[in-house]
């Protein structure tokens, strides 16, 4: 029992780096500690897509399950958390896809029911512009934090990011803690907004469903 505390606490002290090269070398713990660091943002940021929690929750899930299946593949070219950013993002998006298609089928056989002729549907499957698009998701989100005030941005990064605590984020900045919660709070909103507006011009259209 002793050697399991033991090696829990060298888990903890691991860079995130060691516990990638770990992970990929089939280790589930190391790949345990990854996901406890990196699921609360990973949550946060399928809930300011889905506005759902347990179909966040879903989501996040499969898309740990995914990382997992897919860790020898991971270059770590970025940072694991980056890496995690777009696996969610996609999840999160073929979701709200799956929903929308779910939708026009339930109208589809209400019509038909009703005796009324059947809507015809269009086709739900991923264009090859939508799939580009996902790819290309993730560095438009880095393009629009890096817009945001630095008085806004630094909080963002610090925060949910590189998930400092509320307390580390106000010391590392030399405010409150009640500035640090009102800043998060406004720059969360103004990246929700920067990316709507984005989806708008491009057809992302998954994110303001």
């Amino acid at each position: 029992m002793e050697s399991l505390f033991e090696n829990q606490d060298t888990l903890t002290q691991s860079a995130d780096d060691e516990l990638v090269a770990r992970a990929q070398d089939q280790d589930e713990a190391a790949f345990g500690e990854l996901m406890r660091r990196t699921s609360p943002a990973s949550l946060r940021l399928a809930l300011s897509i889905l506005h759902d929690r347990q179909e966040a929750e879903d989501e996040v899930q499969n898309s740990y399950l995914n990382a997992w299946k897919n860790m020898p593949q991971f270059h770590r070219e970025s940072k694991f958390s980056t890496w995690m950013t777009r696996i969610v993002v996609n999840q999160c998006l073929m979701r709200l896809r799956r929903l929308r298609a779910a939708r026009f089928e339930y109208l589809d056989h209400a019509n038909t029911d009703a005796g009324l002729p059947a809507r015809e549907l269009t086709d739900q499957t991923a264009t090859p512009e939508e799939t580009l698009g996902d790819k290309e998701l993730s560095a438009v989100l880095k393009s629009e934090i890096r817009r945001l005030p630095p008085l806004l941005r630094n909080v963002l990064i610090l925060r949910d990011v590189e998930e400092l605590s509320s307390v580390e984020v106000a010391e590392r900045l030399n405010i409150s803690v009640s500035a640090v919660k009102s800043r998060l709070l406004r720059a969360r909103r103004e990246l929700r907004a920067h990316m709507e507006r984005h989806a708008g011009r491009t057809g992302f259209a998954a994110l303001t469903a």
